[in-house]
C-alpha cells in the first residue's frame, strides 16, 4: 500500500494541443511553512516535464535522479528520452526504495514520441496510471471535484492552464499544506515550453464590520 502524500498539491492535465503541469508553491511541516517559495513542477527535457507533491527533500533526490539519468540517455542515443520512458524509470526508481520510501507523488507529462500529448499519475511506490487530467497530494481531492466538473476533452492548452490554476486555487482554500503561489508549466506539442509563477494569497472575505 502507498504511504500517503501530505504535502502540497500538484495537478496534470492533457489538452488537444499540449499539456499542463502546475504545483502550489508552499513547504509546510505540520502546521509550520518553512517556504512560500518551494519550486515543485520542473523541466526534464524539452518535450517531458514534472510535477510532485511531498517532501521537499524527496523531490529534489527524484529530480536529480531523473535529470542525470534523462542527460546520460540523451548522450549516448543522441535523442531525448521519450515521456513513456521517463515515467517507467520514476516507476522503477519509486518501486526500488519501497521499503523506506520517497515521500512523494507525481504528475509526468508532455509530448510522447507519437506526437500526442500525454500525462502519467505515479504514486509513491511507483504505481503509474495514464490519466487525461489527475491531481496528487494534500488538496487533490478538493482539486478533483472541480477537474471532474470542468474538465473537456477538446480543451485547448490556454483553457487547460486556466482550469489548472483554478483547481489549485480552490485546493488552497480548504488545504492548510497547500498555498502561497502556483507554478505552472505548459509544453506543446510542437515542443514549447514555458513556465510562469503566480503569487497568490487567499483571503478570507469577512463581509462589512
Amino acid at each position: 500500500m502507498a504511504y500517503q502524500v501530505e504535502q502540497g498539491t500538484a495537478v496534470g492535465l492533457r489538452a488537444k494541443d499540449g499539456v499542463v503541469l502546475a504545483t502550489d508553491k508552499r513547504m509546510a511541516y505540520g502546521s509550520f511553512v518553512m517556504s512560500r517559495n518551494a519550486k515543485k513542477v520542473f523541466l526534464l527535457n524539452n518535450r517531458v516535464g514534472i510535477a510532485m507533491s511531498g517532501l521537499y527533500a524527496d523531490v529534489g533526490a527524484i529530480v536529480r535522479f531523473l535529470s542525470a539519468e534523462s542527460k546520460y540517455y540523451e548522450l549516448t542515443s543522441e535523442r531525448p528520452m521519450s515521456l513513456y520512458s521517463i515515467a517507467k524509470l520514476l516507476s522503477s526508481i519509486l518501486y526500488s526504495y519501497k521499503v523506506l520510501p520517497f515521500l512523494i507523488e507525481a504528475v509526468v507529462g508532455g509530448i510522447d514520441r507519437d506526437g500526442q500529448p500525454k500525462v502519467f499519475t505515479l504514486d509513491s511506490l511507483g504505481s503509474v496510471s495514464e490519466d487525461k487530467y489527475m491531481a496528487v497530494g494534500s488538496g487533490a481531492t478538493t482539486a478533483l471535484g472541480l477537474l471532474e466538473s470542468q474538465y473537456r476533452d477538446d480543451m485547448s492548452l490556454g483553457e487547460a492552464e486556466e482550469l489548472a490554476v483554478s483547481a489549485l486555487r480552490v485546493s488552497m482554500e480548504r488545504d492548510a499544506s497547500t498555498g502561497d503561489g502556483i507554478d505552472v508549466l505548459t509544453i506543446s506539442v510542437a515542443g514549447e515550453a514555458k513556465e510562469r509563477s503566480l503569487r497568490l494569497r487567499v483571503v478570507e472575505d469577512r463581509g462589512s464590520p
